[in-house]
């Protein structure tokens, strides 16, 4: 018996450690190296061997022969594991019965063959976006324009090659778009009975001038006994975005949005993340908040998280908000004052007891009437700054536990 479990495992031995998984890299010259965690050689992969895997992918590679001298050993891609872009940007050239795809990379990948039923209105010469849509081993990939781009618009051409040669999709699945414009707009009075209601309180916005979204606000009032509430408040996407849906697998996959110079590549759809989940003034909206009351010095005397709806009064700028407080006139300019100091406070604390001040200075491109970038302007951070997005103005306390119906 031991001797026929150590045959068995010698067997497995000898099949297993020939499989590896890493990411494919292709040189210019054609030539890839499929680069494997934890092995001290990567792996050489002949273009002949690439079995439909393209640079950037995910690959699953045999080796073929040891390293020899070399320390490098040869192999060939038995699967794709994981592709890391499936859209492409380059220009189609369309003969009289079919049509072929040539992507503008630096990185050798075969001609896109594209059927004339799928050019979607592109013509000879003309720069698209293509999506691969079928690649049998050993033949060319065949694939359907997605998108035909403006000629003369070269910022967006430039922008649209940076996402997509990162492997950041341009283009949601038709299912997400679908699930995504299904959702309601109105909240319904149910929803709202299982949170806290603090639609009454006055709520605004801090974001930058060029924010087409707004993920967090800040409230404030004074209340009967001469405390002060301030609350906190997140977008609640989970109310939307439900586990194990079209949604939540794209949000999972695409996992973060993505900010150029000139627009942002979403996680979620604009439906949600422009619409239903940005906290825009004079509509209700669904969050997750902090509330915390406090006396004049600023010394917490209670906490409360959880789900509330809010409704926010106003969009503020922080250019908006710094010339109010350094004017010291302009709307809500008391409660901006009363916020405006707290936050100074609780900032100087943090940094008493030791945290460490990660700012640091940015920079905004300056764009023409195209988005195309034209100059760069230093940022400066100012006290309207630290507030929302700044977590260390704010002070740091043991919270309760999440509760939907917590009053």
């Amino acid at each position: 018996m031991k001797s026929s479990k150590k045959k068995k495992k010698s067997k497995n031995n000898t099949d297993t450690p020939n499989l590896y998984k890493g990411r494919l890299d292709v040189t210019r010259s054609g030539m890839g190296f499929v680069i494997v965690e934890g092995r001290d050689q990567d792996v050489l992969v002949r273009p002949a061997d690439f079995n439909t895997a393209l640079h950037g992918d995910t690959v699953q590679v045999r080796i073929l022969s040891s390293g020899g001298r070399s320390g490098r050993s040869q192999g060939e891609v038995t699967e794709v594991v994981d592709r890391k872009q499936m859209e492409f940007l380059g220009h189609i050239e369309i003969s009289q019965s079919f049509a072929f795809f040539i992507a503008g990379t630096d990185k050798p990948m075969p001609d896109i063959y594209v059927p004339l039923t799928q050019l979607n209105g592109a013509v000879n010469n003309d720069k698209v976006i293509v999506r691969i849509v079928e690649w049998e081993k050993n033949k060319k990939p065949q694939g359907t324009v997605v998108q035909v781009m403006d000629q003369s618009d070269e910022n967006d051409q430039a922008m649209r090659g940076i996402l997509l040669e990162n492997g950041f999709p341009l283009f949601f699945p038709e299912n997400v778009l679908e699930d995504s414009g299904r959702l309601p707009d109105l909240i319904p009075a149910a929803e709202i009975a299982k949170r806290k209601d603090i639609r009454d309180i006055l709520t605004f916005t801090i974001d930058p001038v060029d924010a087409k979204d707004f993920d967090d606000a800040i409230s404030i009032r004074t209340l009967d006994n001469g405390q002060l509430e301030i609350g906190i408040h997140i977008a609640d996407v989970s109310y939307y975005v439900e586990p194990e849906t079209a949604l939540d697998k794209e949000a999972y996959t695409r996992a973060t949005s993505v900010y150029l110079p000139d627009r942002v590549n979403p996680m979620l759809p604009e439906r949600i993340s422009n619409e239903l989940c940005s906290l825009r003034p004079h509509e209700d909206k669904l969050t997750f908040s902090a509330i915390f009351r406090m006396n004049a010095k600023g010394e917490i005397k209670d906490a409360w998280l959880g789900r509330t709806v809010i409704h926010s009064d106003h969009r503020f700028t922080y250019e908006e908000v710094q010339e109010i407080i350094e004017q010291q006139t302009g709307l809500y300019q008391a409660e901006i004052a009363t916020l405006n100091e707290l936050a100074q406070r609780f900032r100087k604390q943090r940094f008493k007891k030791g945290a460490i001040n990660f700012s640091s200075t940015e920079v905004r491109f300056k764009l023409d009437s195209k988005g195309k970038p034209i100059g760069i302007m230093v940022k400066e951070s100012k006290e309207s700054h630290n507030w929302l997005r700044n977590s260390c103005c704010w002070p740091t306390v043991p919270l309760p536990k999440p509760s939907a119906r917590s009053r």
